[in-house]
């Protein structure tokens, strides 16, 4: 959730930036009024209170002095019927300011680039140039039904469109992938740790998928439980409700996990191959940090990542993303995007994001800095979508009689 304090306090300077990442300002209008109205209702709240505090002590010196307290009475009993119904108008103005505060989007960063979507990113680097191949390269779904990796058809027979099955080398490189990945991850100094892959609305409002969202995600019937989208989710609740140590921090941990989107937002694209599946494998970073530390811990992720790419022998890009781009949550996201010769492109495969404060306001994650609570800086990271990366090695390491090599490092981990 933004700062409400910095939008009343510099109001034109942050509608601007966030209407450069397709706020309404409208909607900002109105959280600034209902910002208004709730401290009004709680300075009303303070005021009779103070006006009970001073009666209360009133009380004592008309029983020391021996007056009548009947009419004082009355005007105690009445006020607290305010103090009631004052508290109540602060309530609702409360849940009427959260409502839309939940809706509105992160701050982007003062040096993010303005643009209105992925034209408008900003190439930062290419690390790794594409092999020249003496053959049309083939695109990674003909590779993988070709080699007997993974069958399409087979997943929408166990479930719908946009699922799949690996077999044989397939299944052991996938497997290969997650374990090298942790590993990697694990000598970068992330801890890893293994969460569930079920989790309740208060995790997917502490990290910003709920309630902007709530259509992509597949929820449990009939209760209040839904798929993880994401590692990030449960990895980043892990220290919800809490003030950590200042000496706890940073921490830094790495998770794999199933995810599953429904993809509602992404209808009739890429629906052929492994691009975009309702559930697929990745591995995350997400770290845990002092305000003043998560610049130099978002540049060591989106380094971390690089780097599994480069020691996977993967050409790829870094490319900082435009406000139109951003996501809900991110205040700075760079996109790392390998090359995919069999369709001539770079696509993302992983994307790091600070979140700033806004999902440790929301999710009420805190430190003690000397002696007052401060809010921590949240950030995550792909490190890598297995699936894609999969891809990426058909893709990349096919030869002309469309048999793939594994690479290198990941021999080790294919027996």
């Amino acid at each position: 959730m933004i700062d409400l304090k910095l939008l009343q306090k510099d109001f034109q300077n942050i509608s601007a930036r966030l209407t450069a990442k397709g706020v309404d300002v409208e909607l900002l209008e109105r959280l600034k009024i209902k910002n208004e109205e709730l401290k009004s209702a709680k300075a009303e709240f303070e005021a009779l209170q103070a006006s009970q505090n001073t009666m209360s002590k009133e009380f004592g010196i008309y029983k020391k002095e021996g007056k009548d307290i009947g009419e004082l009475k009355s005007r105690v009993d009445a006020n607290k019927i305010k103090i009631a119904d004052a508290l109540e108008v602060q309530r609702v103005k409360q849940e009427e300011l959260e409502n839309i505060a939940m809706s509105v989007p992160n701050i982007p960063d003062d040096d993010v680039p303005v643009g209105e979507d992925e034209e408008d990113n900003v190439e930062i680097k290419k690390v790794l140039a594409p092999r020249e191949f003496p053959f049309n390269p083939k695109e990674h779904w003909e590779l993988a039904e070709q080699n007997g990796w993974i069958d399409f058809e087979r997943g929408v027979k166990l479930a719908t469109s946009r699922f799949s099955v690996s077999f044989g080398t397939g299944a052991k490189l996938e497997r290969a992938l997650i374990n090298f990945m942790l590993n990697f991850n694990s000598k970068r100094g992330f801890e890893e740790v293994s969460v569930p892959s079920i989790v309740n609305r208060g995790a997917l409002e502490g990290t910003g998928q709920l309630p902007k969202f709530e259509d992509d995600l597949y929820k449990i019937q009939d209760q209040e439980l839904f798929l993880i989208p994401t590692a990030e989710v449960p990895v980043t609740n892990l220290y919800q409700d809490e003030i950590l140590s200042a000496d706890m921090l940073p921490l830094k941990m790495t998770a794999y996990t199933s995810c599953f989107r429904k993809e509602a937002g992404a209808a009739g694209r890429d629906t052929r191959g492994m691009i975009r599946q309702h559930q697929f494998h990745k591995v995350e970073l997400v770290a845990i940090t002092k305000p003043q530390d998560s610049d130099k811990i978002f540049d060591e992720m989106v380094q971390t990542a690089s780097d599994l790419l480069s020691a996977l022998e993967l050409p790829h890009r870094l490319v900082t993303l435009c406000t139109g781009d951003l996501g809900f949550g991110a205040a700075k996201t760079v996109d790392l995007e390998v090359w995919l010769p069999g369709q001539n492109t770079y696509r993302e495969i992983s994307s790091v994001s600070n979140t700033r404060d806004f999902q440790a306001r929301r999710a009420k994650i805190r430190y003690k800095d000397d002696k007052k609570n401060t809010l921590v800086h949240t950030l995550n990271g792909s490190s890598l979508a297995v699936g894609r990366t999969m891809v990426a090695i058909m893709e990349n390491f096919q030869n002309e009689d469309g048999s793939i090599t594994i690479p290198k490092v990941l021999e080790p981990y294919m027996n």
